[in-house]
Formats: C-alpha cells, structure tokens, sequence
C-alpha cells in the first residue's frame, strides 16, 4: 500500500478514471449491439452516426486505440451497407 499522501490521491483519482473509461466503453458497445439488431436501413444509419460518435470519442480520449476505433467504424459501415434498403 502506498506511504505517500500524493501516491494515495493517485490512487484514488486512478480509481475514479478507470470507472468513467469503462462506462463509457460499455455505453460504445451497448450502441454497437443495438446496431447489429437493427434490421431497418434508415434507422441503422441514424444509430451508425451515433456510434461513429461515440467510438470517436474514445479513441480521441485513448481509452480505445485510434486502429481499433478504424476498425469498429469500418466493420459497422459494411454491416449498414449490406443491409436491405
């Protein structure tokens, strides 16, 4: 356990840091999942729009790397484009 009062402040805001990173990854991948049940074009796009937000934020954040973000915003697009119109 740490001896310094700065080492336990660190700690402490390391703590809250982590929990707001992963609720916001959980709130990215709960959109995510959202959109792969989307069976209506129209409305798949709406939400793309959304989750190209959201996946964008947290690579500009680094909690998610910059690829990874590519990556996800890549595979979605081809997921809406093959939907029927």
């Amino acid at each position: 356990m740490a001896n310094h009062k700065s080492a336990l402040k660190r700690i402490r805001s390391s703590e809250r840091k982590r929990l707001r990173n992963k609720m916001q990854v959980r709130t990215a991948r709960t959109a995510i999942k959202e959109l792969k049940l989307t069976k209506d074009k129209a409305k798949a796009n709406e939400l793309l729009q959304k989750v190209y937000a959201l996946v964008d934020k947290l690579a500009k954040k680094n909690i998610i790397h910059k690829n990874n973000a590519s990556n996800k915003k890549s595979k979605l697009a081809k997921l809406v484009n093959r939907l029927a119109a």
